[in-house]
Parts: structure tokens; sequence; C-alpha cells
């Protein structure tokens, strides 16, 4: 049996008629930019994440890059992340001029509140936190430190889409929470895709002026700014994944359920959730001190698996100038070697899950 580590197109399958349907629907509009239908999925995903506002754009990088620069972060400027976070998230601070300050994880992949106050400058202006995995962070110590600090707080939602921590959705905790909507996400396009959900009407307002070349009124320009929207044929087909969100969460957190029960191996580490958070299992990530060994070992049996992520931005050849050496983040290089995506997509069988777990258990 082959099994790769994520599967697209069986989520496709599930809704085929949907899809084909709103496709043709979009294609026959004759209205192809910023029209109803991203209108539309920006109202229906504000409320379904619990906001006031939601802007569609282009890529979740670009929501990143444009919540530091509308908040009026730059150069001269630190943002504080977490050291194991994708690289797309430093992006989001450097590309404006500002610097990363890294920030080591807790036992959950998330951000370490304690850790957070003895970093924190003069020169500090933000914390980004990330939901990694589709795991929510455990926001109260966070939220406090921000107002205490007097910082801005962002999300990255990239991988979270509906996790809750004491029942409030990710997102919905800081100036502006940021979303991906890549093909592979839980809730994602046929293509790149990105958003935005805040509370402030001012920002909303900004984000929509920058996506469109910093016009308000076409041809009036503001700002420079620049081309970040969401197409009307990505934000129909959203618009049909987002209906079915829940249950596709639902599905995800099934299989996860059965990985955590059933998957028994002293040499393997297995995810756990933080108190009063959820996850919706974006990725299954386990740790495993042998891991090139597992991973040739599965392979042998056919099984995908993916390394999220091999390199920490801060060891990466992009970010040499900030002159970070090996050893100084132990934890997040550790995860870094240690930590494997194992099988994990909507439309797994339980026969494929049978064969992930009878694989892990006998290594």
């Amino acid at each position: 049996m082959k099994i790769m580590p994520n599967r697209m197109d069986r989520g496709f399958y599930k809704y085929q008629k949907e899809f084909e349907q709103k496709a043709l629907d979009v294609l026959r509009s004759g209205w192809y930019v910023l029209g109803n239908e991203v209108s539309s999925f920006e109202d229906e995903f504000a409320k379904y994440v619990g906001t006031k506002y939601s802007v569609g754009l282009a890529s979740g990088l670009d929501a990143l890059w444009l919540a530091f620069r509308i908040l009026g972060i730059g150069k001269g400027d630190e943002v504080l992340v977490q050291g194991n976070a994708y690289i797309a998230c430093v992006m989001g601070i450097t590309i404006n001029g500002a610097t990363p300050i890294f920030v080591e994880p807790n036992e959950h992949f998330g951000i370490d509140a304690d850790k957070l106050e003895e970093k924190i400058t003069d020169k500090t202006k933000a914390i980004l936190v990330v939901h990694l995995y589709g795991m929510a962070s455990n926001m109260e110590k966070i939220v406090s430190i921000c107002k205490r600090h007097n910082l801005k707080l962002v999300e990255d939602c990239a991988q979270s889409h509906g996790a809750c921590y004491n029942g409030k959705m990710t997102g919905t905790f800081g100036d502006i929470g940021c979303f991906s909507f890549y093909p592979s996400k839980n809730l994602g396009a046929f293509g790149d895709g990105g958003a935005i959900v805040t509370n402030n009407e001012e920002i909303a307002k900004d984000f929509k002026i920058y996506r469109n070349y910093g016009s308000e009124k076409r041809y009036y320009n503001k700002v420079v700014g620049t081309n970040s929207r969401l197409d009307e044929i990505q934000a129909g087909l959203l618009r049909v994944r987002l209906n079915h969100l829940d249950e596709l969460n639902e599905e995800r957190k099934q299989i996860a359920d059965r990985y955590t029960k059933e998957i028994k191996n002293p040499k393997i580490l297995l995810p756990a959730l933080e108190n009063n958070t959820t996850c919706v299992w974006h990725q299954y990530v386990i740790r495993c001190e042998e891991r090139d060994r597992l991973i040739e070992y599965l392979n042998n049996k056919e099984i995908g698996t993916i390394i999220h992520y091999p390199i920490p931005p801060h060891l990466s050849e992009a970010y040499s100038y900030l002159g970070i050496k090996e050893g100084s983040l132990p934890i997040t290089e550790h995860l870094a070697k240690t930590v494997l995506s194992i099988p994990m997509y909507n439309g797994m069988t339980k026969e494929e899950q049978d064969y992930v777990i009878s694989a892990l258990n006998n290594f």
C-alpha cells in the first residue's frame, strides 16, 4: 500500500459537484476580480471566525507583511516570534525592515509565553504568535503581556482555521489575524490565496487600499500599495469549502484521535495539546530521536512523510545576516532534528490509517 503524506484530490472529489458548479457560475458571471464572490467570502469568513471584518488577499505571506506595514512597524523595530515557525512568518517581519527576535517554543510547539518578557526591549513593537500545525496557542498570558507593554499582537493562523483557545477562534485575540488558503490548508483554495481578520475598521480599510495598488478609488492612489487581491474564482471555491470546514476538521480530529490512542512506541513522542486549546490537525507531528532511520523505514513501506521544518529560520542562508549561530536556540534546533509529519488528510481511509499505525508501532 502506498500512502502519500498529504492528498488534496480526495477533498475535491468529496464535494466535486459543488466545486464545479461554483467555478462555472463564476466563469459565466463575467466578473473575475473583486466582485460578489470576494465580498461574500469576506463576510462569511469573518462571521465564521468571529470578527467584524475580513479582507481577502493573494497569499498568507501578503497577509503577514501587509499586517506589519499597516501597523507601522519597520526599520529599527523588533518583533518577537517563535524560532520554530515557518520562514514566511519571519519574512513578514523583515520585508518591512524590522528585526525578528526569536523566542523558544514550548512543548506544544507554540511560542513559550514564559520567555517573552525577557526578550522585550524599548525597540519591541509587536509579538507574532504562530498557531503551528493547527494547534491553538495559549493566548491568555500573551494577550496580557501585550497589554502591559503596549505591544501590537499579530496571529499567524495559516494552519489553524477553526482552532480555538477557551472557545474563541484563533485570529480573534490580536490586532490582526493572518490566514493562508494554500491548497494543503484545512481551508484550502485551488491555488494561492489569503486573508486577514480584524475588529478594527480602519485596519480593514487600509488592507483594502493596500491590496489594490494603494487606491481607495480607481486611479486615485493614497499610498504605494501592491497587487494582492483574492480572485473571484478562488473566493467562490473557498465559500464552498468553508461551508464544510467544521466537518472536514472533525474528520481530521478523528484520524488524530486514532493516532494518539493507537500509536504505542517508546521511540515515538506524540503531540499533546495545552489546556483549554483545540487543534484542527493541519499536521500530525511526531518526534523521534532516530528520525532519519524512521523516515527510511517508512519509505521502504511506501509511507510518505514531511519534515516541518528541517532548517529553522535563524539558521537559513536567507537570514545569515542576522548573525545568529547554531546553538543559540537549542529547543528550536532540536525540534528541527526530530519532528516528522505523518500522513494526515481528508478522505484518508481506515485501511490507510491502520497501515500507518501498524508501521509506526513496529518500528
